[in-house]
């Protein structure tokens, strides 16, 4: 009887109807049926609830565009620069400069907000704000390094409008007579800080009272911006002590006195243009507001850019008529005397602080002069305490949740800790405590002007990257790049990514290369880490795209000798069981070439069970730094499985060309009809044009009787599970034990011996991969690596793996000590017997063994041959320690190695009860030959006793001219009695290497 859980979702039931919940990322709703029980399989997963994906709780307040971004945004735009710099603006780079400075920025903000907007609309926006949009359109690489960047840079904003609000509150006090310690900069300090401290306090009490605070805050600063332009308007209203101030009224004298620009020395720094620009841009750097908390806006999609736009316009507008208002009503210089007026007007080439450089008042000496120039000056400190106050609290609420988007994503492990949820909100309290101390320390500096061109900075950096966003996805257009934001335009944004760049380098160069210095650093951090995240970024499409494109230019260029590369298919099974063959597949094409590993399974084992064979074996090789792709067929005999791998694997030219087998050392006692498959598979592989390489090492090359473990260190993703579980084991024993008919042909093949004596051997359960530099332990061998992962071998009896076994499985991926690779290149087969051994001596590890080279005399003339050979050898730029002819090839081999091979074919003789083996006429029509490949055992044996390792030619599998049992007996007598690794190799008769350039 299933289980209910299991009965419900059974496909006798109606199937679902497209519906919200079954695209949802988070696993808590039902989902879909399956394909597989839509045709009758019984889905026994189950679906766990994704905590990383939370669903919104009922109390959860959410905002329309109005309170969550037009409100923040006019909030963040109109901070400190409004009352207490743009005056100071408008004196130094007069009208005409300040307009364009305005309408620079708001070039730049309108074309960020266009990309901001698309890219926000392209989907449901979570909590996380600039963060979460860059990293889920350009990858985790750029949005957490920006995400920083970002997070920091409103850190220092709400430091510097707190000194704002602190400067505002300093000049109150002096003007009333009172002082707190200096009315400086220690001022600023002490109030500064009780001040963040506030103000971190309300934003920890929760939504709810951070929007009643900026409805408050943003009628205070329309009540106050509508005092200064009344004020202005109206005119100094006959006050001398106005006049004398700087506040003159509107005449157009002194528009055209402040037209143009005067640009000044002041605060240490010789201003001009982009010195002044860089101080006013951080007055716009408001638009992403409504982004940073787009995780509690009801419709993001439609919020921000409707209310982003609209903070825009009313903002830029309010700017352009405080610096008409300004720069038309009141003067540059003024000494705040009236006896120093003439005729109750400012002269000011009469005026004696002119003369002696002491003006004290006007809009470049004093940040006094909104209060003067407004109806009533108390309006304007109030209009500037909400200004100030309102920008610090909507970024030091943004910078926490910035910093629990980085956390849940686990991209940087130390913000992690910081991203802690509290209370049913999922407030993060933790991050408050840091925004509060990345926040004060900025604070102590004190120097407005010092900290604005760092601010400025960062947020140029950060507009860029959204820029480029959106320039990316729109010129790669991923198929999932829909937004229905339709008004922006990819050229457009690159527009903006390039204007913000110049600025930032125009501003100031040394803080530009430092910026984005951090901002590759911690690109550099992510890509080592390799968070496992995938969002389906753009720059996964652009690579998708590019690979594409190569491949099809690759299809139409024609194939060239120079331009050969080994591109190997492997059979190995299961890579874990076989790691000497993946590892001298990856020693062939290490960098320069594909390597595909394949297994092949003689039952059905189910589509999931074997996408999770397939995807351990791929980690497997990914934790081995193996560059290959592994793949499983499952249902097809030994045979029919692997010419299906063979003709299926790769596409175009991308297809391998040598096929990399392991040998057969149980041969001459298996199944009779495994030996015909083996060889089957050989001649099959010539019979596509593939080249052959068949591997044999001393003590075999399968090691599934080990048991590897692997402990992953706890980095706050959990610990690493074993991909399958024990139903799965289960599930493959049942199969080998109903597919003991089949037939089994290698075991260095995955093949399984189907022997009742030992059934575990047919299949290997998916394990954990080894990993390099072992040290051994007490009782068992420990790898450690730079992620502190540990292994431990075991063999399936639980007892200790000797190191000399552990030595025999890594003999291709440690350093080999001085000695030779020997090759017998016997016969011409285009090169590759010559070409994989060259390979194998250019590696590091096997850079310390030099080549010798084999080679049979046809002739009489050895010295000429001998002569031939050393200069076809030199013309391929192949490089040797020594050539040696071997001669005696046709000598009758010795007594003890003709009784050796009988031995081995005796078993193979056909009779009356053996209708299958070797026939009397075949042994003596293929006796010269057999001669021969019994010569060159004793030959090899003779020469290279003593060698790292062997490649000579592998004898062709004609299977018309020569059985399978014979054919082996060749095979291994050419690789017995010898105690290095032998490779049997041959090519496919094409050339693989060229005499000319």
């Amino acid at each position: 009887m299933l289980p209910e859980s299991i009965l419900f979702r059974m496909p006798f039931h109606q199937e679902t109807l497209p519906r919200l919940d079954n695209y949802r990322i988070s696993m808590r709703n039902l989902k879909r049926p399956s394909i597989g029980e839509l045709q009758g399989e019984v889905d026994q997963t189950i679906n766990i609830p994704d905590a990383a994906e939370p669903e919104p709780t009922g109390g959860h307040i959410k905002l329309g565009w109005i309170v969550g971004v037009l409100i923040p945004c006019l909030l963040n735009i109109w901070g400190v620069m409004l009352f207490l710099r743009l005056s100071w603006v408008v004196a130094e780079a007069g009208i005409l400069w300040t307009l364009i400075i305005i309408a620079v920025s708001s070039i730049v903000c309108v074309i960020t907000t266009l990309s901001l907007s698309a890219i926000s609309t392209n989907g449901e926006v979570k909590g996380g704000g600039v963060y979460f949009i860059i990293s889920r359109s350009l990858g985790p690489e750029f949005g957490a390094s920006v995400g920083v960047v970002f997070a920091f840079a409103n850190a220092v904003s709400a430091s510097m409008n707190t000194i704002g609000f602190c400067e505002s509150l300093n000049l109150l006090l002096k003007s009333n007579g009172l002082i707190i310690v200096d009315n400086g900069i220690n001022d600023i300090r002490i109030v500064g800080s009780v001040t963040i401290l506030v103000l971190i306090l309300i934003c920890c009490v929760g939504m709810e009272w951070e929007t009643k605070a900026q409805n408050f805050l943003i009628f205070t600063i329309i009540l106050a911006i509508i005092n200064f332009l009344i004020g202005s308007a109206i005119g100094p209203r006959g006050d001398e002590k106005q006049i004398s101030r700087g506040f003159v009224g509107f005449s157009w004298s002194t528009f055209k006195e402040n037209f143009g620009s005067d640009y000044r020395y002041a605060e240490g720094v010789n201003h001009d243009f982009f010195s002044v620009f860089a101080i006013f841009f951080p007055s716009v750097t408001g638009i992403q507001a409504g982004a940073n908390i787009c995780g509690d806006l009801k419709d993001a999609g439609a919020a921000i850019p409707k209310g982003t736009f609209w903070a825009l316009l009313v903002s830029m507008t309010s700017y352009v008529l405080f610096t008409l208002f300004a720069g038309g009503a009141a003067v540059r210089d003024a000494s705040g005397f009236p006896e120093d007026l003439v005729n109750g007007t400012i002269v000011p080439s009469e005026l004696p602080c002119m003369l002696s450089g002491n003006c004290s008042w006007g809009l470049f000496n004093s940040y006094e002069m909104m209060q003067e120039m407004s109806l009533w000056g108390p309006l304007i400190y109030a209009g500037c305490f909400a200004a100030t106050l309102s920008t610090a609290l909507t970024n030091l609420l943004s910078v926490p949740r910035l910093v629990q988007a980085l956390g849940i994503d686990q991209i940087y492990p130390g913000l992690i800790f910081f991203s802690k949820p509290y209370g049913k909100h999922g407030e993060p309290y933790r991050g408050y405590v840091l925004t509060f101390f990345i926040s004060t320390g900025f604070l102590l500096i004190g120097e407005l002007n010092l900290i604005a061109p760092l601010i400025s900075t960062f947020y140029l950096a950060s507009y860029a990257l959204i820029n480029f966003c959106t320039f990316h996805a729109a010129v790669v257009k991923p198929l999932g790049w829909r937004p229905t934001f339709k008004y922006y335009n990819a050229w457009l944004s690159l527009i903006g990514f390039a204007m913000c760049v110049v600025i930032m380098f125009l501003i100031n160069y040394v803080a530009a290369i430092i910026t984005f210095g951090i901002i590759f650093a911690l690109y550099l951090v992510v890509m080592y880490r390799k968070p496992d995240a995938n969002w389906g970024s753009t720059t996964q499409a652009q690579q998708y795209k590019a690979a594409l494109m190569a491949v099809h230019r690759l299809q139409n260029v024609s194939d060239h000798v120079k331009n050969y590369h080994p591109q190997v298919l492997v059979l190995s099974g299961d890579p874990k069981s076989r790691p000497p063959l993946v590892d001298f597949g990856f020693l062939l094409t290490k960098n320069n070439s594909l390597m595909f590993v394949g297994n092949i399974i003689p039952v059905r084992v189910g589509y999931k069970n074997r996408q999770t064979l397939v995807k351990d074996g791929q980690k497997y090789l990914d934790a081995r730094k193996i560059k290959a792709f592994y793949n499983v067929i499952d249902g097809f005999s030994i045979e029919d499985g692997i010419n299906a791998m063979i003709k299926s694997t790769g596409f175009g030219k991308m297809a391998p060309n040598i096929v990399l087998v392991g040998y057969k050392p149980d041969w001459n006692h298996c199944r009779k009809e495994e030996v015909e498959s083996y060889f089957a598979i050989l001649h099959n592989a010539f019979s596509q044009r593939m080249g052959v390489a068949v591997l044999r090492l001393p003590n075999g090359l399968d090691f599934s009787e080990l048991t590897p473990k692997v402990v992953m260190p706890d980095n706050g993703m959990g610990h690493l599970n074993t991909a399958n579980g024990q139903g799965f084991a289960n599930e493959l024993l049942t199969a080998a034990n109903a597919a003991s008919e089949l037939l089994h042909i290698d075991s260095n093949l995955n093949l399984a011996n189907m022997d009742s004596a030992s059934p575990q051997n047919s299949y290997t359960m998916p394990q954990e991969p080894p990993l390099p530099n072992m040290q051994r332990g007490s009782r068992s061998y420990k790898i450690n690596n730079s992620d502190a992962a540990s292994i431990t071998y075991h063999t399936k009896g639980g007892s200790e793996v000797p190191q000399t076994v552990l030595d025999a499985m890594n003999i291709f991926t440690r350093k080999q000590p001085k000695g030779t690779i020997d090759v017998f290149w016997l016969y011409d087969d285009g090169g590759l017997t010559i070409l994989l051994p060259y390979i194998i001596s250019m590696r590091s590890h096997w850079q310390n063994c030099k080549l010798r080279v084999f080679t049979m005399c046809h002739g009489k003339d050895e010295e000429q041959e001998e002569k031939s050979m050393a200069s076809l050898l030199t013309k391929f730029r192949i490089k040797y320690s020594e050539l040696v002819m071997l001669k005696g090839v046709q000598d009758q081999p010795r007594h003890d190695t003709m009784l050796k091979h009988k031995r081995l074919i005796d078993p193979f003789r056909r009779s009356p009860r053996n209708e299958f083996g070797i026939t009397d006429e075949e042994l003596h029509s293929m006796a010269e030959k057999t001669q021969r490949q019994l010569r060159i055992h004793e030959l090899v044996v003779k020469h290279s006793s003593n060698a790292s390792l062997v490649v000579m030619s592998l004898p062709m599998p004609r299977k018309e001219a020569i059985s399978a049992p014979l054919y082996m007996s060749w095979l291994e007598m050419l690789t017995s009695d010898i105690k290095c690794p032998v490779v049997l190799a041959r090519g496919n008769q094409t050339p693989v290497l060229t005499l000319y350039s």
